[in-house]
């Protein structure tokens, strides 16, 4: 996690309060989940699969899920040819506090398996 913290410091004051407490809530509500540093963002996984992360983007703030377009879920946007979905902070948006818990938790029961995309040439299959 010490990656993670460094990450989040560099981050400007806004962002890196938003990184902070995503930080907080992603240990809270998958501890089982790995977080490092992955393409130069902190990355969490569950095995060798990703499934939540987030990035500093010129617009602000995003939270990517790797499964995130089969979650169903209002506020996230798809994002890539993949199954990936995103939220954006952007100016004026607040803080996913109601929705947060139910997307980590659908992280954990709703993966494709991004982990052998390379092995099977892009194809993605669903786990779990």
């Amino acid at each position: 996690m010490e990656e993670i913290l460094a990450y989040n410091e560099k981050l400007p004051e806004g962002p890196r309060a938003i990184a902070q407490q995503l930080m907080a809530d992603i240990a809270l509500h998958l501890p089982e989940a790995e977080g490092k540093i992955w393409h130069g963002h902190p990355v969490w996984f569950l095995g060798r699969n990703p499934v939540v992360g987030y990035s500093m983007l010129k617009s602000g703030l995003r939270l990517l899920f790797w499964s995130g377009q089969t979650f169903e879920e209002e506020g996230l946007v798809a994002e890539g040819k993949f199954k990936a979905a995103e939220f954006r902070f952007l100016e004026g948006t607040g803080y996913p506090t109601e929705h947060l818990p139910r997307w980590l938790q659908k992280a954990r029961e709703i993966q494709w398996d991004y982990a052998n995309l390379v092995k099977r040439k892009g194809e993605l299959h669903r786990l779990l």
